[in-house]
């Protein structure tokens, strides 16, 4: 009988102990979600557009990449033609993910951007931007830009712009038209993740992009563009 009481206490003991440790992680999970918003959304108040017509006039304006063809990426696209088009940029940064030969991001939006008249001349690659954070840091980096306009759906430019603040640049965005609730759900989740991520990569760990190399400068006389990738 005794030995039979004491293996239900060290069970009633273990399971209190791994309530305690649940709880203690949903409370921290709940912190951690809750204050990494709330720092996104406050920095980047009053530093994001819809109306194009409103928005301030800058040289370089940053494309966020999106899997090629998929309604964020057509929506960034149109957004960033119609701003090249109204004259709030002279150049286009396309930045997105070509980490296999398949797959690249840039190329792709380099030519959608050509399909929507802008100049092939206008547009500059990164194939590097393997993460908003690689994106918006690189172009400071890489490619000299420390102003710029953030071209995204509104949730990704609060967080491209919060991630821009603490790596030394100065930027703003134009919000792209997002999807309904309905087709958005599993972003919108995955973006709550993201930010916390995002707080933890420049505050805590200092990430920064997976690569860098050499100079790139964006304008005129500049001999790099989209390099073929052939």
């Amino acid at each position: 009988m005794l030995p039979q009481c004491a293996r239900f206490i060290r069970r009633l003991c273990f399971t209190r102990r791994a309530l305690t440790v649940a709880c203690f992680l949903l409370v921290a999970a709940g912190v951690a979600l809750f204050s990494s918003n709330w720092l996104i959304v406050n920095a980047s108040q009053h530093l994001t557009w819809n109306d194009i017509r409103t928005v301030p006039a800058r040289n370089v304006g940053l494309v966020l990449g999106a899997k090629p063809g998929n309604r964020y990426f057509t929506r960034r696209i149109n957004t960033a033609a119609a701003l090249y088009h109204a004259g709030k940029v002279k150049w286009l940064l396309v930045s997105g993910d070509n980490g296999k030969k398949e797959y690249d991001e840039p190329s792709a939006m380099q030519q959608a951007l050509m399909a929507k008249g802008v100049p092939e001349a206008a547009i500059f690659c990164d194939y590097a931007g393997f993460s908003t954070l690689d994106s918006v840091v690189r172009a400071r980096k890489v490619f000299g830009e420390s102003r710029i306009t953030i071209i995204s759906q509104a949730f990704h430019n609060q967080r491209a712009i919060w991630l821009a603040q603490q790596y030394g640049i100065d930027a703003i965005g134009v919000n792209a038209p997002d999807l309904n609730k309905r087709h958005g759900t599993y972003t919108r989740l995955r973006e709550k993740l993201a930010r916390v991520s995002a707080v933890l990569d420049a505050k805590i760990l200092h990430r920064q992009p997976k690569y860098l190399g050499a100079g790139i400068t964006i304008g005129a006389d500049s001999v790099h563009g989209c390099p073929s990738r052939q």
